[in-house]
């Protein structure tokens, strides 16, 4: 090798040292930037069990959350956050904005609304709380405190870091029938969003990669004449007959609809006196199914129902449809950054309180699963979910991505007292903060990778056809805001 040659070679070395030294040196600072949001996320441990906590004990209904509502109001104003309340016709929905200079915009979900029926301690067995008759039997208020949490820590990382973008969080009134973000997405309110992340408690560890379930939801109303039930029941058309037609009809629909449609009902209004012929009735309906164009088919049939019914019964009949909403759009390329963010996490075991609740809560359950909340189930194939979520709307306007962290105990179903009382223990807390950093880190993943986000922008538009236009299930209505009323 020549003197030339020999300049050539170690130029050559020289610049593959430097480009590795560059190299790890990336790499590094990619590793201070999770750690350092991991840091922050980990500050906001304390104030999202405070929070969640709080939400549990009061349990309010859909459209009626005005004390939940106001605390992560409160929460996220005093993090330095704008907030906008009672958007869109919902007194208890806002809007929560940080923003540096331009940059993506990620929108967050959060939910805080209750069940009716389900009185629960937080106890290891079955124990109901005497006047109590709402519970947090889906976990909604460790996801309004869990994504709260989230906004708070990724509007530090945003300012300390320098990165430009908006955090956006959206109270989210309604989910259990109100269909509350259907009314955000109608009105606009995600138009200019890049992503949106959600999350929820469940008693596994997974992500959002079923469909889910198209659905519509209404009730149904009779009117017929009241009479004494016994010295003239000639004279009184009943109400109450009329529901019952109706739904007798629908159980033999059952036999001549697609496979896999599910139609679910609650009486919600039968009379008042055996001896009084109940000149009003009501039955609250749900028609399911992974295809919306199989649930509008169907409910035009019931709708056939109802009417058909009124004819046979001498009354009449009226509905509204309260709530109705799409399946999820799925979108890969989001899932797999929300995947690497959650296998990066350690998660700890739980500690042996937490293992007592969990033996005590798994003495009621059917088939109780393995306790390692370490766990995470591959995103493929999907677990296939039999429930709907007006999440499903804004997925067919903006990429969204969510996941399902183990807050429960495994085996545990949603809408259960035992799904209750892990809501309100250190348990179901713990299954909120793991949310919370797959949040952080996956939304600050999309602030510094544009090019990702216009990824998931092509697969949405890609799997919705150049021809969608968005138009919800619900209809034009005002949003339900009475429909828990009884």
């Amino acid at each position: 090798m020549d003197m030339k040659q020999n300049y050539i070679y170690l130029f050559l070395v020289s610049v593959i040292l430097l480009l590795q030294d560059i190299k790890v040196e990336a790499a590094s600072m990619e590793d201070k930037t999770h750690n350092r949001l991991l840091e922050i996320v980990k500050a906001q441990q304390v104030a999202l069990s405070d929070d969640a906590l709080v939400i549990w004990e009061l349990a309010e209904l859909g459209f009626m959350e005005n004390k939940s509502s106001l605390i992560l109001q409160r929460r996220l104003k005093n993090a330095g956050f704008t907030v906008t309340p009672g958007v869109a016709g919902m007194p208890t929905a806002f809007v929560a904005s940080f923003k540096i200079g331009l940059g993506s915009v990620i929108g967050l979900l959060a939910e805080f609304d209750a069940l009716p029926g389900l009185s629960q301690d937080a106890t290891k067995e079955r124990k109901e709380i005497p006047g109590k008759q709402t519970a947090h039997g889906c976990g909604h208020n460790l996801i309004g405190a869990a994504t709260t949490a989230s906004a708070i820590a990724l509007k530090q990382w945003l300012a300390e870091s320098g990165t430009q973008g908006e955090i956006r969080l959206y109270g989210c009134p309604a989910e259990e029938g109100g269909s509350g973000k259907i009314y955000l997405v109608r009105e606009g309110f995600f138009k200019d969003v890049d992503a949106v992340i959600h999350w929820h408690p469940s008693d596994y560890n997974g992500y959002y990669t079923s469909t889910h379930m198209a659905n519509i939801s209404g009730k149904f109303r009779f009117h017929g004449i009241s009479a004494h039930a016994a010295a003239a029941p000639e004279r009184g058309r009943s109400a109450l007959d009329g529901v019952q037609v109706m739904n007798l009809v629908v159980e033999f629909l059952r036999e001549h609809i697609p496979d896999k449609t599910r139609i679910h009902y609650v009486i919600t209004n039968g009379g008042k006196a055996p001896n009084v012929v109940p000149d009003f009735a009501e039955v609250f309906l749900t028609v399911r199914h992974s295809n919306p164009q199989v649930v509008k088919d169907v409910w035009d049939r019931i709708v056939d129902t109802s009417r058909g019914a009124a004819i046979a019964t001498e009354t009449t009949s009226d509905y509204e449809i309260i709530s109705g909403m799409y399946p999820l759009l799925i979108n890969r390329t989001l899932v797999d950054i929300a995947a690497r963010n959650f296998k990066s996490l350690s998660i700890p075991a739980w500690n042996n309180e937490q293992m007592d609740f969990a033996n005590g809560i798994a003495k009621s359950l059917e088939k109780p699963g393995e306790f390692n909340p370490a766990v995470i189930l591959p995103p493929y194939p999907a677990k296939e979910v039999n429930a709907s979520t007006d999440v499903g709307d804004i997925s067919w306007v903006v990429p969204t991505v969510g996941i399902f962290s183990m807050s429960w105990i495994p085996g545990t179903a949603a809408h259960t007292w035992q799904a209750v009382a892990a809501s309100d223990s250190s348990l179901g807390v713990q299954g909120a903060f793991v949310a919370a950093e797959v949040i952080v880190t996956t939304a600050a993943e999309l602030f510094l990778n544009p090019e990702i986000v216009q990824a998931s922008k092509k697969e949405m538009f890609d799997a919705r056809g150049k021809d969608y236009i968005y138009e919800p299930m619900l209809g034009n209505r005002k949003p339900a805001l009475n429909y828990r009323e009884e």
